[in-house]
């Protein structure tokens, strides 16, 4: 890998070859998982490169095409499936400074991949009363192209699915990693061959995201002597359509009062809670809905003083992976599941597992829409004491008709997040014929033998019959 080389075709382009710096622009959050801890803390790459615009990053592409050299993507690092860790080395590319939010208009907007999903929003408030429909709990610092290329769903999932859903994402402009790097425009079905690829197939320089109309939403805790009655309330909630929310997250006790350090004088002991936010015009309707489910409202940023406001994090920072988060910076010895609970038996599913593993993993339930029906994800809290006893957890799981989305596994196909079909993989040999983009991600295209025809449950599913 002839690094110094291709340093010279890059004069005038931003780059870094500190180690420090290398190092730390090659990892993200894959240490939420013991198993990815163990597998990936070696991997650097050999240097950052940071383009400007997509002009410079073309003639990245092609000159690290031209010596042979991997190139792995970067949004801003909060991913947490080592999506953005060069497994082979070489290039890391840095997208934060392609950030430009370019256009706004009536439900859309234009930005940049690196652009921050809350510097969107603020701008896209400002400009005409809009905001982004699906954001991840790492609203603050996560980039909208390493979203779409690496996360699922999130904060707003309650009205509008995921990623993975039609009209979730309206076009992408995606450069391949050619002798020539071409730009293609992709709409549609099309945009389905991208999203949650990490960066395999492409790299994504401009996106064009839906908008929905922005409420100043209220932070609301709503407290339940146990799991499962607060799992019905969320479940309640959900399906009031009269109700505006964009957040419903029960979480079974002791989670909030052992690692909710902020909020902990607002629980009492054994306390389970349902996390909610609700637009302010609903709160009323709120309020009469969540007393006659017998629900205890424990929090209300609408009537909480200065002083019980005072430090607290947003309700989203309690929620998705940031559950998970505030856990392991108390106790190094928890990890996590991702799992779903299938319409129509999602209660029964849930109080089944929830009773499954006393003491050993913690329930956290989201509700989200998915086509058209309200159901949840479960984002369960494990305390961790060996990879065998987690494939356990796992295959009890799925036995009892809870899909795994495994966090412990870093390639596309074993996470089951994403299927490797084969249009798939035709698109990969077209934007990536040396299969230079992020390699080792992508299990199909590394073994030929690879049977991607598997029964198992893909959230982003394969594209086939799509021809």
């Amino acid at each position: 890998m002839d690094v110094s080389a291709l340093k010279r075709d890059l004069d005038g382009i931003k780059f870094d070859d500190n180690p420090a710096i290398v190092q730390q622009k090659s990892r993200d959050f894959y240490w939420y998982s013991p198993v990815l801890k163990k597998q990936l803390d070696h991997v650097t790459g050999d240097l950052i490169v940071t383009p400007k615009t997509e002009a410079e990053l073309i003639r990245v592409l092609a000159a690290c095409h031209r010596h042979g050299i991997p190139v792995t993507p970067r949004g801003s690092g909060t991913g947490n499936y080592g999506q953005a860790m060069p497994l082979s080395g070489g290039v890391v590319i840095n997208l934060a400074e392609m950030n430009e939010i370019k256009s706004i208009a009536p439900g859309r907007v234009v930005t940049g991949p690196g652009a921050v999903l809350a510097d969107i929003d603020k701008a896209t408030r400002a400009h005409s009363g809009q905001e982004l429909r699906l954001s991840p709990s790492t609203y603050n610092t996560a980039s909208i192209g390493g979203f779409i290329a690496g996360g699922s769903g999130g904060v707003g999932s309650i009205n509008f699915g995921g990623l993975r859903d039609f009209g979730n994402v309206l076009r992408l402009r995606v450069v391949t990693m050619e002798a020539e790097p071409k730009a293609l425009e992709l709409t549609g079905e099309d945009l389905h061959k991208v999203t949650h690829a990490y960066g395999t197939n492409g790299i994504i320089t401009e996106v064009e995201m839906p908008l929905t109309a922005a409420y100043e939403w209220l932070d609301v805790i709503v407290g339940f002597d146990a799991f499962m009655d607060a799992a019905r309330y969320g479940n309640a909630l959900a399906c009031q359509d009269g109700i505006l929310t964009k957040l419903i997250t029960p979480i079974a006790a002791p989670v909030p009062q052992l690692y909710f350090k902020r909020h902990q004088k607002f629980f009492r002991e054994g306390q389970s809670i349902c996390v909610v936010m609700v637009a302010q015009h609903g709160l009323d309707a709120f309020l009469a809905f969540t007393r006659r489910a017998g629900g205890d409202v424990i929090f209300n940023a609408a009537t909480a003083t200065p002083e019980e406001k005072k430090g607290l994090p947003p309700a989203y920072e309690l929620a998705w992976n940031h559950t998970t988060l505030r856990a392991l910076r108390v106790d190094p010895s928890i990890t996590y599941l991702q799992s779903l609970y299938p319409f129509p038996n999602q209660l029964a599913l849930v109080e089944k597992m929830d009773a499954m593993f006393p003491g050993e993993v913690f329930s956290h339930l989201e509700f989200v829409r998915l086509d058209g029906n309200i159901t949840c994800f479960g984002l369960p809290l494990v305390k961790f004491t060996s990879e065998a006893r987690l494939d356990e957890i796992v295959r009890l799981h799925e036995e009892n008709g809870c899909p795994i989305f495994n966090p412990h596994r870093y390639t596309l196909e074993e996470g089951g997040m994403k299927q490797t079909d084969a249009v798939q993989l035709a698109f990969k040999r077209e934007t990536d014929p040396q299969g230079l983009l992020n390699p080792g991600k992508m299990i199909a295209w590394e073994n030929p033998d690879y049977d991607y025809r598997s029964g198992r449950t893909f959230l982003f599913k394969g594209l086939q019959r799509a021809g």
